[in-house]
């Protein structure tokens, strides 16, 4: 079997020496000077071969490989193009290939479920560092993790550990507050918020901007948690003189699809009789006309997080990043929220 090329190759090709060559595709760590017509030399000569170094060896001599792990708590990597997770991955893998990094999918389990497992979590310091993706922290295994200095980045704010997990997610607090504002202004002083039983930081920020909307434009809000049971009709809600229905965006999109039930078995219309909103956009396939909320900018948290993981895993040779990083969710006007203000 031919060998393949090696750095004594590249040596003799560029005419350098083979120190020279270990240091250019070493990245320079040590700062050594050296001409520019050198590295191109080099680099010219290792592309030529076609000189691929030995990820064993890149990491023994420099700690890092080049590859960054990710691993989500979900049941598997989401491939459908309509899953939430789905755009979060392909903006993950597009920073990860401009930055010239590798990508390790860590499974968790060949039995198809995710675990809190401390092994399982372990296993991903084969990776330079790791993403994580989930609604819930397994608090002490990434404890583990983050204490020993290894590079952790959760994608979607994280508040767990004292504050301490970086993170790139997005505004749900701000872009919450703007919905409520939207329907303040069409005229609603009355509005019921129904959210998934389910305790998350996602869940929580857009409560908590539900809240302040409703606080900073006077208009009576009540919150209701739905956990799989039935609703209350929503004719209730409308002779209590509810006239608008927010609801919170999960990937199970169950709240959605339990009021939009609802509200069509009990011969109502949206937005004649009923104006919907969502906290972000509704579940994939949803038919009609285009509700009203806000585009949560998954793909761009995806990109935010590998540049954030790439920084602290190598501080040294990238700029310092913000490790709390939120970012604004475009708002989408949609056509579920009527006016009625001027019908007072």
């Amino acid at each position: 079997m031919a060998r393949g090329p090696r750095q004594a190759d590249i040596a003799r090709i560029a005419g350098v020496s083979q120190a020279t060559v270990s240091v250019v595709l070493g990245g320079n760590r040590a700062g050594v000077r050296l001409a520019e017509s050198t590295r191109r030399r080099v680099r010219a000569a290792a592309e030529e071969l076609g000189y691929v170094p030995d990820p064993v060896a890149t990491r023994l001599a420099s700690s890092r490989n080049n590859l960054l792990g990710l691993y989500t708590f979900t049941a598997t990597f989401p491939t459908d193009v309509a899953d939430s997770y789905y755009p979060i991955l392909v903006g993950v893998e597009e920073e990860a290939a401009e930055l010239g990094q590798d990508l390790i999918l860590f499974t968790g389990s060949s039995a198809g479920t995710r675990t809190h497992d401390h092994a399982r979590i372990r296993r991903t310091r084969l990776a330079d560092g790791c993403l994580f993706l989930g609604r819930h922290v397994p608090d002490e295994p990434i404890r583990e993790l983050v204490t020993s200095g290894f590079p952790v980045v959760y994608i979607g704010r994280r508040e767990e550990l004292g504050g301490t997990i970086p993170y790139v997610g997005a505004d749900y607090v701000s872009a919450s507050a703007a919905v409520i504002g939207r329907l303040a202004e069409a005229g609603h002083t009355s509005i019921r918020y129904l959210r998934e039983d389910d305790d998350a930081p996602s869940s929580r920020d857009r409560e908590r901007g539900v809240l302040e909307g409703a606080a900073a434009h006077r208009v009576d809000i009540g919150v209701e948690r739905f956990a799989g049971g039935r609703l209350p009709c929503p004719r209730r809600w409308t002779a209590d003189g509810v006239t608008a229905v927010v609801v919170e965006e999960t990937d199970t999109g169950a709240v959605f699809h339990a009021v939009t039930r609802a509200v069509a078995g009990a011969g109502l219309s949206v937005p004649q009789d009923l104006s919907l909103a969502v906290l972000g956009r509704p579940p994939a396939g949803t038919t009609g006309p285009v509700v009203s909320g806000f585009e949560v900018p998954r793909r761009e948290m995806g990109r935010g997080a590998v540049r954030l993981l790439a920084a602290l895993v190598e501080p040294d040779r990238r700029a310092p990043a913000e490790p709390h990083r939120l970012l604004p969710c475009a708002p989408v006007a949609g056509d579920t929220i009527r006016r009625i203000r001027e019908e007072a």
